[in-house]
């Protein structure tokens, strides 16, 4: 419960710009995707989706099949709002990623800046189970985590920084490395902060 109050409040008084995560275009994000080489018709979940842009854009290019999930309400209600009737084409489902038990199995699993406040091994660790529970066998994980020269705290909570070998081994129990790289996020306070992105492949 501390977690689901703690971001309720974040997006209870803070607009979408106000905070260090928000990209108006999650290029990142959307290339990954493009390079995946996936069907319009790809089930796709964004794992503290929130009030990202991210299923905007998945609309725009013409993805059909999107879910978005966070633990905030708030966030949620935010972006069913900016999207209007569009809001419609998106599953939108309100948990504690730790907590998710979908009812479809997914092709990609997306998640930018929700797994690294995780600092709780145990807490990763089931992580990791509920992932490879929602993935499909042959199934990717994109994840973007603060990299070691990131941030140590976000939001005012403390952070995981990761690398590639440390990502890498973490996730190895279900999963093989595809790519990872470095990337710097420009924050709305002329900021920049260093992430790790990888992307993985469900072994099969």
């Amino acid at each position: 419960m501390e977690r689901k109050d703690h971001w309720e409040n974040v997006y209870q008084t803070k607009q979408l710009s106000e905070v260090s995560w928000y990209e108006p275009i999650p290029q990142t994000s959307l290339n990954i995707i493009d390079e995946l080489g996936l069907p319009a018709d790809a089930a796709i979940i964004d794992i503290g989706g929130g009030d990202s842009l991210l299923a905007d854009h998945l609309l725009a290019l013409g993805y059909t099949n999107i879910s978005v999930l966070d633990i905030s309400s708030a966030a949620i209600e935010k972006a069913k709002l900016r999207l209007g009737p569009k809001a419609d084409l998106v599953k939108w489902i309100i948990r504690d990623m730790l907590l998710f038990n979908g009812t479809e199995k997914f092709d990609v699993w997306h998640d930018r800046a929700a797994f690294h406040f995780l600092t709780d091994p145990q807490d990763q660790q089931l992580y990791l189970s509920t992932l490879n529970k929602n993935l499909k066998d042959d199934g990717y994980l994109v994840i973007g985590t603060f990299s070691l020269n990131g941030p140590e705290k976000c939001s005012n909570l403390p952070v995981q920084q990761y690398s590639e070998l440390t990502l890498t081994r973490l996730f190895s129990r279900y999963f093989k490395k595809i790519n990872c790289f470095i990337m710097d996020h420009a924050t709305p306070f002329q900021t920049l902060q260093q992430f790790i992105f990888c992307v993985f492949q469900k072994n099969q």
